[in-house]
């Protein structure tokens, strides 16, 4: 099974889903978004395997520092906003047998498993 998670090495909550799915036996690829941001494609299948809006996973802090919490934008020029902004991304988000979920809290993650 190959696991993907996209990942901030700064977030405690990123850390310990990392340390969790380790716990479990699992190797996933982990994916430094600050350092290499999804793309809008990306971004896009991620939300359509999560299930959810841009808006949604929009770190409201992290976007009222760019500019973005309040914004009108529609999900096309938001997703844009949050491919140049990544550190607005919530996280972590990890990805597994075509499925997504938002590791918060960690556990979440074992549904996928």
């Amino acid at each position: 099974m190959s696991v993907t998670i996209y990942y901030n090495p700064r977030c405690s909550t990123s850390r310990a889903t990392l340390n969790l799915l380790r716990e479990r036996g699992v190797e996933p690829v982990v994916i430094e978004y600050l350092m290499t941001p999804p793309t809008v494609e990306e971004l896009t299948a991620l939300l359509g395997l999560l299930g959810l809006s841009a808006r949604q996973i929009l770190r409201k802090k992290d976007a009222k520092a760019v500019g973005l919490e309040a914004t009108g934008l529609e999900e096309t020029a938001l997703i844009a906003a949050m491919v140049e902004n990544p550190a607005v991304i919530e996280r972590p988000i990890v990805v597994a047998n075509g499925r997504a979920v938002l590791g918060r809290p960690p556990e979440k993650v074992l549904e996928l498993l």
